[in-house]
């Protein structure tokens, strides 16, 4: 029996260490990772038991029983839901029996309970009074017998507040731990930031306001910071996984070793942690470091922690997990290079993934994903986007023309593509309907672009529609603009662009340039009035020629473009003008290098082959 009760425990400025995963532990000792774990209480409790023993030797001062998954939904999966109360009943006379031969008076028994596995009625056809009866059942076989209740790696709200009301029915007095888990977006699975299920979790009224699983020490540690920042009075546990799983050799192996654990069970502490411990991957030598390291009081963690922007911790603003790729790169000054890819004319994707794999592996960083080019119909382009991101791994930009929407198709679109991974926006007008396959089409619009830029930053991403109603999350949109760096009277596209930065425009894609004195003229001119530099980076447009005819297309018939007559009469005395073409837009990215941030390749016909060769030059050692 413990000498002093949870809740004056708790009240102690030196944080509690709970144990580490079961599941793990009993994987490395061969256990397959498709039995049911909980029926180990069961049909092997001296391995279930053993395990107990390594946490204890560990210095674990928080032993739960091995009754996670052992509610009854979750135990039908093994045809074992008849079972539910002697499995847990049996997981908690095992753990007590581990702690009594022990001799420690230091430790405290903690029941164990997980989510159903089930979704909860709007969202699932399990009613409220059906989970209920679930986790009654659970927790009723258990509650007597353990100090604690930890509900943990929750992802509905309203699910934890039904095993939280159950275990109040049956003992109002019970100490509980309320744990919700994230994905790497910083949300639970049910679209929840940590900041909204502090505040719900709070008027529940648990002793401590827990985060477990989700992608490791570093996130956990960042969310930890925006949990007690939205509710400073309330305490708080942290038991992060071992990092992010991979399987090799058909084992179940998380990065993070035992001497990182040790390092962050102080950044933990220093965070103002109440109680610390392991989730999966962690095992018994994980805890040991953590043990070690808060028991030495000379010693503070080494770790270089990552700086957490105040507006992250107040709830919201990108974390490095929110911002996209582009984004970060672009950040981080680095020349980036995208390429212009149109949606297929019908579903066949096959062609349109095997080139955008072909573009990764030249090099590419993102793919821009045009919305019906010259009005042509088209697939859908952000789910063009989306397919590209998830088979091939490259990020995408979308184009979103603001032409042919109104305001409820505009937000509706934008919802959608943000619900599917798609981060990057590249708001232009569009091409109207008349020079397309529909020319008596739709054409009017209800926003234009600086218009839209301003709705997606302002509002979007601040979790508002342009009404001004609640859209429940904040959107995370990196948002782009067009460029016109040809355009003869320099100071009105100056006078434009500088509207859409102060509208919200995060970057800047310019049409065809094949002359960089015309960049130069423009960021100089820039400079001379605004009196700085452009203040978001440039990616500058390159559409190399493909031939004689392609380029006199371009110069004669095209509004805005501009080659010069030495480059004309370059491609038109060419052997091989597509090979020639390729090589001048190899010599402008290279150009373009030390002006701008990036270039953004457009293929002449669909060629992609040929934006890869033009990139190809990035990666030639330069003398």
């Amino acid at each position: 029996m413990v000498t002093i009760p949870f809740r004056e425990r708790l009240k102690q400025s030196k944080p509690l260490l709970a144990d580490g995963a079961m599941g793990t532990t009993l994987h490395t000792m061969g256990m397959k990772m498709d039995v049911c774990f909980d029926a180990l209480n069961l049909t092997d409790p001296a391995l279930v038991a053993s395990v107990h023993r390594k946490y204890l030797d560990a210095g674990a001062e928080i032993l739960e029983t091995n009754t996670f998954s052992a509610n009854p939904y979750k135990l039908s999966e093994f045809n074992l839901q008849d079972r539910t109360i002697e499995i847990n009943e049996a997981g908690v006379e095992l753990a007590r029996r581990v702690i009594e031969a022990s001799f420690r008076e230091d430790v405290y028994l903690a029941g164990a309970v997980g989510p159903l596995g089930v979704y909860l009625a709007p969202f699932g056809r399990v009613r409220e009074e059906d989970a209920y009866r679930a986790f009654r059942k659970q927790i009723g076989a258990m509650i007597r017998g353990v100090d604690l209740l930890v509900f943990e790696t929750f992802s509905d709200l309203p699910e934890l507040a039904i095993a939280v009301k159950v275990a109040r029915d049956l003992d109002p007095d019970i100490p509980i731990v309320v744990s919700t888990t994230y994905t790497r977006d910083d949300r639970t699975l049910m679209g929840d930031t940590p900041v909204n299920a502090a505040r719900y979790l709070s008027e529940l009224q648990p002793d401590i306001i827990g985060i477990n699983c989700s992608s490791g020490p570093a996130q956990l540690r960042r969310l930890l910071l925006m949990m007690k920042n939205a509710m400073p009075n309330a305490k708080y546990s942290v038991m992060p996984n071992a990092g992010w799983p991979e399987t090799v050799g058909g084992r179940v192996i998380y990065p993070s070793n035992m001497e990182y654990f040790g390092e962050y069970a102080l950044a933990f502490a220093e965070a103002g942690a109440s109680i610390i411990g392991g989730c999966c991957g962690t095992t018994p030598e994980h805890i040991a470091a953590m043990r070690e390291a808060l028991d030495d009081e000379q010693r503070t963690h080494s770790i270089l922690l990552a700086p957490i922007p105040d507006e992250e911790i107040n709830g919201h603003g990108g974390s490095p997990e929110k911002m996209t790729r582009l984004q970060q790169k672009l950040a981080e000054r680095k020349f980036v290079v995208t390429v212009e890819m149109a949606p297929p004319r019908g579903f066949v994707t096959q062609k349109v993934v095997a080139a955008a794999e072909m573009l990764r592996s030249a090099g590419v960083d993102t793919i821009n994903v045009s919305d019906s080019p010259m009005a042509r119909m088209r697939m859908s382009p952000w789910a063009t986007a989306h397919l590209i991101q998830d088979r091939v791994g490259i990020e995408t930009v979308l184009h979103f023309p603001t032409r042919g929407r109104n305001m409820l198709r505009v937000q509706g679109d934008l919802l959608a593509a943000h619900a599917l991974g798609v981060r990057n926006i590249f708001v232009v007008m569009g091409d109207p309907t008349h020079i397309g396959d529909y020319p008596d089409a739709f054409n009017t619009h209800d926003v234009v672009p600086s218009g839209l830029i301003h709705i997606i930053k302002k509002q979007l991403n601040e979790g508002l529609d342009q009404a001004g109603n609640s859209i429940t999350q904040p959107t995370s949109f990196f948002v782009g603009t067009a460029l016109n760096l040809n355009r003869t009277d320099v100071e009105n596209e100056i006078d434009l662009l500088r509207k859409k930065i102060e509208a919200g425009a995060d970057f800047a894609l310019s049409q065809p340039i094949y002359d960089p004195a015309i960049v130069e003229r423009f960021l100089k001119r820039y400079e001379e009035i605004d009196g700085q530099p452009v203040p978001i980076p440039i990616l500058v447009g390159l559409l190399p020629l493909f031939n004689d005819r392609h380029a006199a297309f371009l110069q004669y018939e095209v509004p805005g473009i501009q080659i010069p007559e030495s480059q004309m009469e370059r491609i038109a005395g060419a052997e091989d003008q597509a090979a020639e073409g390729v090589k001048m837009a190899q010599e402008l990215l290279l150009d373009l290098k030390d002006l701008v941030q990036g270039a953004y390749l457009m293929p002449p016909f669909a060629k992609y082959h040929l934006a890869a060769e033009v990139v190809d030059v990035l990666a030639i050692p330069t003398l």
